[in-house]
């Protein structure tokens, strides 16, 4: 993918972010899963089948249950985006045959983050190698999603962050921020996203109705070392699911509302990590699409 993406492409209607706007993001999601032994089963059972589902992979688990996850999720009929970190490939033919078997399972959208294995598998430490290797396959993909942070990554500085998405825009064909809190930090990364030229559009990562106890419990199936490191490395999650009055998906939304519905954002839907809570997630969305129904 070697052409400059074209400027929010698929952009919908210009409309603020509140009442039909809102609506029309909650339609418009991804929901994140982790490939435990209960999330097929899961998914089958809470996620309409026109709602993506993406497919994490942890250095704990490797990337095989990664692949076996979306492999059978497409076979199901879902639009499954498998996470390609590049600091769990070996090596280009380790890529190739990824690329292979999603291909054989018609799985057209990938995920390419860095991701956090340290030291890494092999040849791979950054996603851009990564994503040039993809184009020197053929582009096997249609789309290519990369990285953004609003809220500071523990190991890269903003601006690198953000340079970084600009020397990975021509390979790519969207966005997936990770988790934010706060709409000032949101608008303002969208601000410093745009200024740097990157066009591409951008799926805002927010966290569903998470319950703090079972995040934590979550947390600790992805294995006791990389358990350790997510609990590090965002200590503020936890204590904003924690504060008084508890964590609400849909007033972050609205306080938003600016930053989400400005036409220069660039913002394509919403990407909803549920932590595996899947039918909390699913039943809270069908209740905000009600409510803003009626």
């Amino acid at each position: 993918m070697s052409a400059r993406p074209t400027p929010y492409p698929e952009r919908p209607a210009q409309a603020p972010v509140i009442g039909g706007g809102l609506a029309e993001l909650l339609r418009r999601v991804r929901y994140e899963v982790l490939p435990a032994k209960a999330t097929e089963d899961k998914v089958l059972a809470h996620v309409p089948a026109g709602v993506p589902v993406t497919v994490t992979a942890s250095p704990a688990k490797g990337i095989g249950p990664t692949l076996d996850l979306a492999v059978r999720l497409a076979g199901h009929g879902y639009r499954v985006v498998p996470h390609l970190p590049a600091r769990q490939i070996t090596d280009a033919g380790h890529l190739s045959d990824i690329v292979d078997r999603l291909v054989a399972a018609g799985i057209e959208d990938v995920f390419v983050p860095a991701g956090d294995a340290d030291p890494p598998a092999g040849a791979y430490d950054a996603a851009l190698p990564v994503l040039r290797r993809l184009g020197e396959l053929g582009s096997p993909f249609a789309h290519v999603g990369i990285t953004g942070y609003p809220e500071s990554h523990p190991l890269i500085a903003d601006e690198v962050a953000v340079r970084a998405m600009s020397d990975k825009q021509p390979h790519a064909t969207y966005i997936v921020s990770n988790l934010c809190f706060d709409p000032a930090t949101l608008r303002q990364w969208l601000g410093r996203v745009r200024r740097r030229q990157v066009l591409l559009p951008v799926h805002v990562g927010v966290a569903g109705p998470v319950e703090r106890a079972k995040l934590l419990s979550m947390a600790t199936k992805i294995g006791v070392g990389e358990s350790a490191k997510f609990l590090t490395r965002h200590p503020s999650w936890f204590l904003r699911f924690a504060a008084p009055g508890g964590y609400s998906p849909e007033r972050l939304l609205r306080r938003s509302a600016p930053a989400l519905g400005a036409p220069e954002s660039g913002v394509a839907g919403l990407h909803l990590f549920t932590f595996n809570q899947i039918a909390e997630t699913e039943r809270w969305r069908r209740a905000v699409l009600d409510r803003l129904a009626g």
